[in-house]
């Protein structure tokens, strides 16, 4: 107990902890905001262009996202975030920064409780807490037991070859899948590829700080940039396809969960945490997870639109296929066709 006091009071005289935790949380709120008017102006180019983006946004749809003020807002937002979130990372350990993106899950899916109409139901409220609870009590533990060491060569080599090796993994599966894929994959996807950002930029402030900017610095930049510029594209897909606050679940816990694994596992940053930490850590991990997979399948905009196909969730097949009136479901999206189930 009197372990835990030491290192609770530790945090508090911590200046980093201290001015990194409030601007990580800045940080979030820019982005729900930023993610809620993204999406907005991707359903205007899909409404405009008559096409659905859901198998990757085409050229004509990525050039109509630049001239949407509501995307141009949201993208400035998210270049706010993305400051905060760099000056948070300059003065606080990577594994205490990242997982605090939580908090604009919660305001997300006010905003677009209230934007959609789509009033939270019991179990996607129950998936949100566990998405949130879970993050938070990882940064709880994270925060008392965070140390922070000097960047390698051999961190770097490291984290740049896995990069390479999920960017692969991730393009074959995209150009092989990509008519079956939906927003959870986009998701996932770029959540990943955000959490190699964020531990590129740890690093690349670190060795900048530690005046060490050298070759594979650079490197380390272009890496950061590349795989900022796929995760971008992974998440406008994501928005044709999925609700932003689910958007916005995937990229809050599974991009701090690879940022958390790379800082513990390759820079050592919990590498004073004692075994039940770590064990706590992984617990908080799998309830998180939990949550966003609960989000994706209890979401009421999801279920509503899965009402549109036709396919009416617990109800019998001969009702999927007339409706509850006798009537096939029109889809109101694009001009009342009815949409073929098969096609995804």
């Amino acid at each position: 107990m009197s372990d835990v006091t030491e290192q609770l009071l530790g945090v508090f005289a911590n200046p980093g902890l201290l001015l990194g935790i409030p601007l990580a949380l800045a940080g979030a709120v820019f982005m729900s905001l930023g993610a809620q008017y993204q999406h907005r102006g991707v359903e205007k180019v899909e409404k405009l262009t008559g096409t659905e983006g859901t198998t990757g946004l085409n050229g004509a749809q990525l050039r109509g996202l630049l001239t949407r003020p509501s995307w141009v807002i949201g993208t400035l937002m998210l270049g706010f975030a993305i400051v905060c979130q760099l000056s948070a990372l300059a003065v606080a350990p990577l594994i205490v920064v990242q997982p605090l993106g939580a908090v604009a899950l919660v305001i997300t899916t006010l905003l677009n409780a209230r934007v959609s109409g789509h009033t939270p139901t019991k179990k996607s409220v129950t998936s949100i807490f566990a998405c949130v609870g879970g993050i938070f009590l990882f940064v709880a533990l994270a925060a008392l037991y965070a140390t922070e060491r000097p960047i390698s060569d051999t961190d770097l080599f490291v984290i740049l070859t896995v990069l390479l090796v999920v960017i692969i993994v991730l393009g074959a599966f995209w150009l092989i899948l990509r008519h079956r894929m939906r927003a959870l994959f986009y998701v996932t996807g770029a959540g990943i590829l955000y959490g190699f950002v964020a531990t590129l930029a740890k690093a690349a402030i670190k060795r900048i700080q530690d005046q060490n900017f050298d070759w594979l610095t650079l490197v380390c930049v272009i890496a950061l940039v590349a795989a900022a510029a796929v995760g971008a594209y992974f998440v406008q897909t994501a928005y044709s396809s999925g609700p932003p606050d689910l958007v916005i679940a995937g990229l809050t816990v599974v991009d701090p969960i690879v940022a958390v694994l790379i800082g513990a596992l390759v820079l050592g940053e919990a590498s004073a945490a004692p075994t039940w930490v770590l064990i706590m850590f992984t617990v908080a991990g799998a309830i998180a997870i939990w949550g966003v997979f609960g989000l994706a399948r209890y979401h009421p905009q999801i279920l509503s639109e899965s009402q549109e196909l036709g396919i009416r969730r617990g109800s019998t097949p001969d009702e999927a296929t007339t409706g509850s009136a006798g009537e096939r479901p029109q889809d109101d999206r694009h001009g009342g066709t009815p949409e073929d189930p098969t096609r995804h």
